[in-house]
């Protein structure tokens, strides 16, 4: 790089005259650009500080810190701050020395500002492309490209972008202390507060009072008229009004060809910046200044404004983002996020004591929009969010929570079920149609309420579906109660769930007997859930769990593959013709795939399918019956029988009944209980014993607990039974043991 050969990139110094001319005078002396060298050559360190001599960037001198391994640079990082450029050797003690030194300053130190310059002396050797991209890393150079003035382009490049960067992010921490402050405010004044902080900055860089006006000009579909966004001054009473008309029309007219011919422009006693914007809006700012601005305040102004134009993107970005992240996009009102925010400012104990929180849900809103049209369900949408705005935005807050649900918080004496549902009582104009529609509210008072917010949304939320089931168009207040039944239900499902991971379920097996010989002709396959503290949960406790939370398909699944594989073990061990009992839920009779599964588990395990019987309730049988009826033909087609449970409790129609082709009824054993204390239980279970007759079906009682019970049955015609009379529910071992042994 030095002597006769020097090429023509060699380092040309700027002499004094120029550096005077281009940063100003020396009294205005600016601390120095801090540059660490990390590399383990010290020749390296001596030929890039020689190579830098004398040399100023942006008006700055620079300064250099020396480390001669990744080490070293680590010590130097941890207690020096403002290091403006890293210049380092990728490889030093160890291969990846460099780029483990890159991930330290950027993921442990967090510094996101300094500037890294990648060096590097074997030609062959490259970085991963990934840190380069992740790490934010500034350039790399081969050591053998870094002539002097290659050097001096790629500091200068990174120190611009170092100083650029430390004044965004300087913007950015005074738009979070806003965003901090009051989240609304920032939605709302974002823009004029971070205007107005910039003319105060601009005043203070001129040595000024500050005194002047920033506008912005739409320019989708034509420039339109700019608009003040703030002003501070003389000049402060014209952002009242909008638009920058002044008297003399001076401002106008400088405001006006800044903006048209996008630069800034410097007159005798005024400045107008131009800051530039995006595709869709300019910025510019008028100033007043008692002197001509120099040269060089100009070009300080220059860099300025740049930096501007970026927080000004960064301040909108902030405010869409605001917008889009605590505001509803189809009614602007507050949504979900936004109203727990709301709800821990009313959860203080000092606003707490007057305020209710309501959750009101259009009633039927699924149909009238499958029915209707999303735009149609939009348009009412809106139409109850501008009638809840005009009732109660004045007074507290409205926000919409999600869906067709609709959340309101204010002062009790307003948020009264009364209050919100008769709202409803006048129909909706939507899209020339008159439309009534109804709703249902669930309420939460605060008063004395103990959650989060959070905690408080979803207890109203659970008010709000029991008023839902218990009558659309109603109200209910939440209660301690309902809560603690719905926390039970989300923990005994979580239990569950991990039950069924570790396989904590098993199935026992209760024996069907019959009641002339008193020989097992069959077993019910009932399934168990065993805890850890070794209590057993009751399956009328957890079943509505698995069923409501969708794990009954799978635990369905393996109790069925399960009771026929023990099927085929007990026809081996030489009990034929030993039917088997499966209870299957509404679930699984929904699930798309159930035949098919069924026919899965019978080919699998090779089980005789005219000894497998599949017990469904009664409530099941009265739903959907002509798709139930395609289902269940389906099913005796693969020679599997099907019998009703807990026959006797629901309403069934008998003419579905015989549609149903069921094999078998089973009397509930509330029927079968009351056999010996009262002569009407005796009389439905005759009575069912006798439809089955008359259908052509047979009958199973079960819960018989004594032998008169049994008596009865049987001289009733009932055949076969079940109960702990005979046997109670055992694991298949006992079974077969008990099989074996002589009765």
């Amino acid at each position: 790089m030095t002597g006769p050969a020097a090429s023509s990139d060699d380092l040309v110094f700027l002499d004094e005259t120029t550096r005077a001319d281009t940063v100003g005078d020396r009294h205005e002396q600016r601390p120095a650009w801090r540059v660490m060298i990390v590399d383990d050559d010290a020749d390296v360190h001596a030929a890039t500080t020689f190579a830098l001599n004398g040399v100023e960037m942006q008006g700055r001198p620079l300064s250099y810190l020396h480390a001669y391994s990744a080490g070293q640079a680590r010590e130097l990082l941890a207690r020096e701050r403002d290091i403006a450029v890293v210049l380092l050797d990728v490889v030093m003690e160890q291969e990846d020395a460099g780029l483990q030194l890159v991930r330290h300053i950027r993921e442990e130190l967090k510094l996101s500002e300094v500037r890294i310059i990648l060096r590097t002396g074997q030609p062959g050797y490259a970085p991963e492309l990934d840190a380069i991209r992740d790490f934010d890393i500034n350039d790399y150079k081969t050591k053998s490209e870094l002539t002097r003035v290659k050097l001096y382009t790629t500091l200068t490049a990174a120190i611009r972008s170092y100083e650029q960067i430390c004044a965004i992010n300087a913007s950015r921490r005074g738009l979070d202390r806003i965003v901090q402050a009051s989240t609304e405010l920032m939605a709302l004044h974002g823009l004029d507060n971070f205007a107005a902080g910039v003319l105060s900055q601009v005043a203070a860089l001129l040595d000024c009072e500050p005194s002047g006006l920033i506008c912005m000009q739409e320019t989708l579909g034509g420039d339109a008229p700019p608009v003040v966004v703030a002003a501070v001054g003389r000049l402060a009473e014209i952002a009242r009004h909008g638009l920058y008309q002044d008297e003399s029309g001076q401002i106008s007219a400088l405001l006006a060809q800044a903006l048209s011919q996008r630069r800034s422009i410097y007159a005798e006693r005024a400045t107008v910046l131009y800051f530039g914007g995006d595709a869709s809006r300019r910025f510019g700012a008028y100033l007043d200044t008692p002197a001509p601005v120099p040269e060089f305040g100009q070009r300080l102004l220059d860099v300025f404004c740049r930096n501007i134009a970026v927080g000004l993107d960064n301040v909108l970005l902030v405010s869409r983002l605001h917008k889009s992240a605590f505001y509803d996009s189809l009614t602007r009102l507050p949504n979900r996020t936004r109203l727990k925010e709301l709800l821990e400012q009313a959860l203080a104990p000092e606003h707490r004591s007057d305020t209710t929180l309501a959750l009101v849900d259009i009633d039927h809103f699924s149909e009238t929009n499958d029915a209707l049209g999303h735009q149609f369900g939009d348009l009412l949408l809106l139409g109850v969010a501008g009638r809840l705005q005009a009732q109660f935005g004045d007074h507290m807050t409205v926000g919409r929570v999600g869906g067709d649900t609709f959340g309101v918080i204010g002062d009790a004496r307003l948020v009264t079920p009364e209050n919100l549902l008769a709202m409803f009582d006048e129909p909706f104009s939507i899209d020339g149609q008159h439309v009534q529609v109804s709703a249902t509210a669930g309420l939460l008072r605060l008063a004395e309420y103990d959650g989060r917010s959070a905690d408080a949304l979803k207890d109203a939320d659970i008010a709000l579906k029991r008023a839902k089931l218990r009558q659309r168009g109603g109200h209910l207040y939440f209660s301690r109660s309902m809560g603690v039944d719905i926390r039970e239900r989300v923990r005994l499902m979580h239990a569950l769930r991990a039950a069924v991971g570790r396989q904590d379920l098993f199935v026992v097996y209760q024996p069907q007997i019959d009641l002339d010989s008193r020989r097992p002709v069959g077993a019910e396959a009932l399934l168990r859930w065993k805890i850890a503290d070794g209590g057993f949960v009751p399956p009328d406790r957890f079943i509505p769990i698995a069923e409501y939370s969708g794990l009954i398909i799978e635990i369905g699944a393996r109790v069925l593959r399960e009771a026929c594989t023990q099927l085929v073990r007990l026809h081996r061990s030489g009990h034929a013709g030993f039917t088997m009992s499966v209870n299957v839920s509404q679930v699984q009779f929904r699930d798309p795939h159930f035949l098919d599964m069924l026919r899965a588990v019978l080919a699998e395990t090779g089980a005789p399918p005219h000894c497998l019987e599949l017990e469904i309730t009664e409530s099941i049988a009265m739903e959907e019956p002509d798709a139930l009826i395609e289902l269940l033909n389906q099913i005796k087609s693969t020679g599997v029988s099907i019998a009703i449970d807990d026959f006797g409790t629901g309403f069934s129609s008998l003419s579905h009944l015989q549609r149903l082709r069921a094999d078998r009824l089973k009397i509930d054993r509330s029927f079968v209980t009351e056999i010996s204390a009262s002569t009407r239980g005796s009389s439905i279970a005759e009575m069912v014993v006798q439809l089955g007759r008359n259908l052509g079906m047979s009958i199973v009682a079960e819960g018989v607990e004594d032998e008169h019970q049994a008596q009865i049955l049987r001289e009733l015609g009932c055949p076969l039974a079940q109960g702990y009379l005979f046997a109670r529910p055992m694991a298949i071992d006992q079974l077969m043991s008990w099989l074996s042994s002589p009765r």
